[in-house]
């Protein structure tokens, strides 16, 4: 991308001497960060109106020290040219011309202010205009090539400039690396990992915390999100819409609240970011390796600003076709599931494990004994088809009559539609009609620190086999508005936004399922696990389609629908007392956010050719419905992972064939709920900047004060006196609130140049999942038990601080290593909460089968705190400052590394990290380029960690990932680039484990992707 960046943002077209009054104190609000000349003298024009000329031929264009905010013009100035050996002169009241030290007469220390120009005589400035070569109609520009060593010189700015600790990408960096959406975009951001699911970047985490430990923002509005949760899909995101992305990580008292591991804030593109008319177009093709699909994409984005309007309109669209193969559901299986049954098969169970395994059961009723005793669970060969169709747009209008005031109206919209066609070839060992028959081989070793003996290879009497075609179909879409004032006074500063954000999502769901059952014998294998005939009566599972008997066709429904509104107001006073001058600012503001979710769902099972017929059940077998190939189901032909192939019934098929006229999943009032949330926040803040002797510091000091309501309904079940149940007939309802007082600190010191301490420290909150303040009841009529939400959970806290050093170099090179502590206290469990008395029971008959105390069980906040510790590299370095051999070389790399003192919640007492919780993380990326050609190769890679807790006993672990990502460009013509792309070039599995590796229960291969792509930039 091409910038025409001008030196002079605005001149005069007659240069005078005389001023007509004395121009007010103009004042830099914001801080400059160390950069070239041009891009500094840009911002402080932005910030206090001056015009500057200066001719880089004659003058340069050096790299400039930081400015702290809330300096005077005149001081900022003084700063940006020290060291220089350039200097300032004002031309008139807004006009400001800068020269070499050498020319004209006066010291280089004397700086002229408006007010003595104003009584010069007009003819030695007009002369002084002459001698540094400016013409104000001819003005010269510098036309800078967008580059990726470009953005990241921009976000190194952003870095240093903000007051806290955070990390940015900006648009080129977003762009120009093979991203599929804006979570991998994510993915090159320090402290950032993302979680994927069959190939694609589904979620983000922040310094290894669960995804919804993290606020999203765009344009400063908190975005709706279409799942059930508070959670973001960032996969639904095109990541061409982005222009910038900052990952706050400590927080000031203006950020909105909601993020214990951070904070991140989408920025989409405004006219006036762009100096002149801009127009954008990109087309790409992408082929994935195993689906053999080629994949367009399409983007454009159109800019342009007349007199003191501007307009921005950008859109993308794209297409993904990705195929994943893969084997999973290998999961840990307790031996009571055998055990514990009535009949020969507990007896038979217990009588196996002691001839063959020499385990003899005392209790088959004791837990704690049984669940020692593991097998492997279901095996599943599965192939899956997921096919995205993206499309977003933003349009920006803007109103900026004076680089003091500005009216932007912005707009996002965009749908994501995605199906998934998964088709299982399965066995499940643990089927109601089975038991043990031979143990061929067991582990008495491997987990003996736990008392575990897991049996490796078994003999079933009846294992249950499935042929299992699933189909997914997700429709999501999203829309956001918001309308933004900036003014900016003599000492005042405002700036306003109120907006609205929205989601809906609708996920229908099918699974037609046939199954057969027969004797089998299953056991791990090297990577993951099979399934082979046992004899007599074992049959081959892969091509038995006249065995497999209709058991049903499944379908649910799921509609979730997210609505936001907000509007904020932020004051900053500037301040320049004598009795107390280190106070440069004070600020203070309000925010109301006021948001409702509802969920509804329901399922149904289609057992025959009409409403309640039952006809195919056990009669109808797979050979009655047309078969293919896996290999010709779907594209890129035969599975991968193992030499297998199977025929199954295709989901475009099933969907004609087994919904019959009329058909509809209906909601379920037991699974609806709607959670109305009203927040009140409101903040005071204060900045000081001083010198402890030759150290430049600056401190942000404030507090945030939240007032949260919350109002939740659902439906809750009763029984009848007939022993039929049902629902209420209205939602019950229940209020729940909480205040919170939210402190932070933030302080940056400049101890030599370029060299910055930083350290923070606050108070963090994140709001409770809506699924658990949603006030719908489940029942257990047989257990006497109570399910409830509940809508008087209090948020989960962190108090966190953290200390860091960076170092800035010339170039954007950069250094910063920082340590950071955060104590969680208030983490949501279940437990008993309390008693339903006197519940009246009824029987199927209609009889009363007795009254009964009901326990209800509720999500609540767990006493104790748990602490995460970690610590931050990054490293951005451009070769060339070493030698101009290696000029256009360049590297950027950070790495994570995370502790916790959280334990997962294991029954057995087994200690593992918490869930997602990734030790160590990093990226590491290389990269060349000069004015024609550009190539970067990144690589990204997380630790194992742990994915889930299997029955709440057996930690499922996800193996270590890594893969290696490529992009080449080639500038055609100055405004026409191609470029080559990889993701996952080397074809990476993903893979994971039952808590040892010799228990594998998944592998996962979704092949690379490779595109080709087209951009134009005018």
């Amino acid at each position: 991308m091409r910038r025409t960046l001008f030196l002079s943002i605005a001149l005069a077209l007659q240069v005078t001497a005389t001023a007509a009054a004395a121009e007010p104190t103009r004042v830099s609000a914001e801080a400059i960060a160390s950069q070239p000349l041009d891009r500094a003298l840009n911002a402080l024009s932005r910030q206090t109106g001056l015009q500057f000329v200066y001719n880089t031929q004659t003058a340069g264009n050096p790299r400039t020290p930081a400015v702290p905010a809330g300096l005077s013009a005149d001081a900022a100035l003084g700063r940006l040219l020290a060291g220089t050996g350039l200097r300032y002169r004002y031309l008139n009241e807004t006009t400001v011309t800068i020269e070499s030290d050498a020319v004209g007469t006066e010291p280089s220390s004397g700086m002229v202010t408006p007010m003595a120009v104003a009584g010069t005589d007009a003819a030695p400035l007009q002369a002084a205009a002459t001698v540094e070569g400016v013409n104000p109609q001819n003005l010269e520009t510098i036309q800078v090539t967008g580059s990726y060593s470009r953005s990241l010189e921009q976000a190194v700015d952003l870095k240093r400039t903000n007051i806290g600790f955070s990390d940015s990408i900006v648009a080129t960096d977003v762009a120009d690396f093979p991203e599929q959406n804006l979570a991998e975009a994510l993915q090159r951001v320090p402290g950032v990992t993302i979680e994927r699911s069959k190939g694609l970047g589904t979620k983000v985490n922040v310094r290894g915390l669960p995804s919804e430990y993290t606020m999203v923002s765009i344009n400063d509005l908190a975005t709706a999100s279409g799942s059930g949760g508070r959670d973001v899909e960032f996969d639904m995101f095109a990541s061409e819409i982005i222009q910038q992305v900052t990952v706050q990580k400590s927080p000031t008292a203006a950020d909105e609240e909601g993020g214990i591991a951070g904070s991140v804030k989408i920025s989409t593109a405004r006219p006036f970011d762009y100096n002149e008319r801009k127009l954008v177009v990109s087309a790409e093709a992408a082929h994935n390796s195993i689906s053999e699909k080629v994949d367009p994409r399409f983007a454009f984005l159109a800019a342009d600003t007349w007199g003191d309007w501007g307009g921005l309109v950008s859109y993308s669209q794209s297409k993904r076709t990705n195929r994943t193969d893969s084997t999973s559901g290998i999961n840990f299986r307790p031996m009571s599931r055998f055990l514990s049954a009535s009949g020969t098969r507990g007896t038979q169970a217990q009588a196996v494990l002691a001839r063959d395994a020499g385990v003899n059961i005392v209790n088959r009723n004791n837990t704690d004994e049984t669940n020692l005793v593991v097998f492997q669970d279901k095996v599943g060969d599965r192939v899956y088809l997921n096919e995205q169709d993206k499309w977003g747009a933003t349009a920006s209008l803007q109103y900026k009559p004076s680089s003091s005031f500005s009216l932007t109206f912005d707009a996002m919209l965009g749908g994501y539609d995605a199906t998934e066609d998964e088709y299982d070839a399965a066995a499940y060992s643990a089927s109601s009609r089975s038991t043990l028959d031979t143990i061929h081989e067991y582990d008495a070793t491997t987990l003996s620190e736990y008392g575990m003996v897991v049996l490796r290879d078994v003999s079933y009497t009846a294992t249950q086999h499935e042929m299992l075609s699933k189909e997914r179909i997700n429709k999501t879409d999203y829309s956001q508005y918001s309308v933004a004032m900036d003014w900016k006074g003599q000492d005042w500063y405002v700036d306003a936004m109120a907006g609205y954000s929205g989601a809906e999502k609708t996920s229908d769901y099918s699974n037609l399922k046939h199954v057969a059952y027969a004797p089998s014998r299953t056991r791990w294998t090297g990577r993951s696990g099979e399934t082979v005939p046992s004899t007599p009566g074992g049959f081959d599972m892969y091509n038995a389609s006249d065995k497999y008997l209709f058991e049903a066709y499944e379908t649910t429904l799921e509609k979730v629908d997210d609505d936001k509104y907000a509007a904020q107001v932020n004051v900053t006073r500037m301040l320049d007392l004598a009795f107390l001058p280190a106070l440069r600012d004070v600020k203070f503001g309000a925010r109301y956010t006021d948001r409702s979710k509802q969920r509804q769902y329901g399922e149904l099972k289609i057992t025959g050719p009409g409403p309640g017929s039952s006809a195919w059940v056990n009669t109808r077998t797979m050979a009655d419905s047309p078969l293919q190939s896996i290999g010709d189901i779907v594209p890129g032909g035969g599975y991968t992972i193992k030499d297998l192939d199977w025929q199954q019934i295709s989901n475009d098929y099933a969907r004609r064939a087994f919904r019959y006229d009329g058909f509809y999943t209906p909601f379920d009032a037991g699974q609806f709920y709607q959670v109305d949330e009203k927040v009140m926040s409101v903040y005071a803040m204060t900045d000081f900047a001083f010198d402890i002797g030759h150290v430049p510091v600056t401190i942000n000091a404030d507090a945030r004060y939240v007032d949260t309501k919350v109002n939740s309904f659902g439906y809750h079940p009763i029984q009848r006196p007939d022993g039929s149940t049902g629902y209420t007939d209205t939602p019950v309802s229940k209020d729940g609130s909480y205040d919170d007082l939210l402190p932070s600190f933030n302080m940056t010191a400049e101890l030599s140049q370029g060299l910055l301490l930083r350290a923070a420290a606050s108070k963090v909150m994140m709001r409770p999942a809506l699924t658990d303040i949603a006030y719908k009841r489940t029942a257990s009529w047989g257990s006497y038990r109570f399910t409830d939400g509940n809508p008087e959970l209090k948020p989960t806290y962190a108090k966190q601080w953290e200390v860091g050093l960076e170092k800035y170099l010339d170039n954007g090179a950069l250094f910063a290593a920082s340590y950071f502590r955060k104590n969680i206290d208030g983490v949501v469990i279940n437990s008993l909460t309390g008693v339903v008395e006197d519940v009246a029971v009824y029987n199927a008959n209609g009889t009363l089968n007795g009254i009964f105390d009901f326990d209800v069980y509720q999500p609540v906040n767990a006493k104790g705190s748990y602490q995460v510790d970690g610590v931050e590299l990054v490293a951005q370095l451009p070769l060339g400052m070493f030698t101009p051999v290696l000029e256009g070389f360049g590297i950027n790399a950070n790495y994570t590394m995370l502790d916790s003192s959280l334990a997962g919640e294991s029954d057995l007492g087994i200690r593992t990290p918490m869930p997602g919780l990734s030790e160590k993380t990093w990226n590491f990326t290389a990269y060349y380029e000069n004015d024609r050609f550009d190539a970067r190769v990144s690589y990204n890679h997380k630790d194992e960690y742990v994915e889930s807790i299997g029955y709440d006993m057996y930690p499922i672990w996800r193996d270590a990932y890594g893969q290696m990502d490529v992009s080449i460009g080639y500038r055609i013509t100055d405004n026409i680039k191609v470029s080559l792309k990889g993701i996952n070039l080397t074809n990476e599995i993903t893979s994971g484990y039952t808590m040892d590796p010799s228990f594998p229960t998944m592998y996962e291969a979704s092949g690379r992707r490779i595109s080709l792509g087209l951009r134009a930039d005018f």
